[in-house]
């Protein structure tokens, strides 16, 4: 079987000669590649079938990246895993990708088969939550079913990766969760740049904790990440 047999991706690039080099490989690979070389036509796709993956440029015409996907999330409630593709390399950017609603950032140059690694794990980790269960704590609430989260009544917006790390940390409460352990159960043997699940918890600490009065989501120095209606971490 391929790596990426039966996959059907969605591949947002502007620059032909790269769309083509991508295209050609990840079909190679088994995928089913879909091809977009602006933002308006990548959304029109978006919403007319159903995608295992995006990959997205963050320099397009008419609507740059991280307009097109935080239009996806909003207004499409469109869960699909995104994986960001851009020469930049700042903690800010790649900030501004995760804010919008992405689940993985590569820069370029990068090379195709860790491209390929990456929507490997991403598709792993998006099928390993298709479960039917409750998870609580104070007055959040978590259904891994609908793979919707309040709190306090209020409908919740998260990005798939802020989901299962949010999902990964209920389950194991009130024990703290190693950053080494949550990064392998996110991105397997390959996790990304070292600042990436920390933007991801940066980003899931302001969805669940920062309109409420009681934080939940805590930071242990030196140790990891955990769940608690106790204020002794931060």
């Amino acid at each position: 079987m391929l790596p990426l047999e039966k996959l059907r991706i969605l591949l947002v690039e502007d620059h032909q000669d790269l769309a083509e080099t991508v295209v050609d490989f990840l079909e190679s690979m088994g995928a089913i590649v879909d091809f977009a070389a602006d933002g308006m036509t990548g959304l029109h796709l978006v919403r007319q079938s159903r995608f295992d993956i995006i990959v997205l440029d963050v320099m397009l015409p008419g609507i740059d990246g991280y307009a097109l996907c935080k239009e996806i999330r909003e207004h499409d409630n469109n869960n699909t895993p995104v994986i960001m593709m851009t020469a930049r390399d700042e903690l800010g950017d790649k900030l501004m990708g995760f804010e919008s609603g992405a689940d993985d950032y590569v820069v370029k140059p990068f090379d195709l088969p860790e491209l390929v690694a990456r929507i490997k794990s991403l598709s792993r980790r998006h099928q390993g939550l298709v479960t039917h269960e409750t998870l609580t704590i104070s007055d959040l609430e978590l259904n891994t079913g609908t793979r919707e989260v309040r709190r306090g009544g209020k409908l919740l917006s998260l990005t798939p990766a802020g989901f299962q790390i949010l999902t990964i940390l209920l389950k194991r409460m009130p024990n703290v969760v190693a950053r080494e352990d949550l990064e392998a159960e996110l991105w397997g043997d390959d996790p990304p740049a070292s600042d990436t699940l920390r933007s991801q918890i940066y980003k899931l600490r302001k969805a669940i904790d920062k309109p409420f009065a009681r934080p939940l989501l805590h930071t242990v120095a030196g140790s990891g990440y955990r769940v608690t209606e106790a204020d002794s971490e931060s």
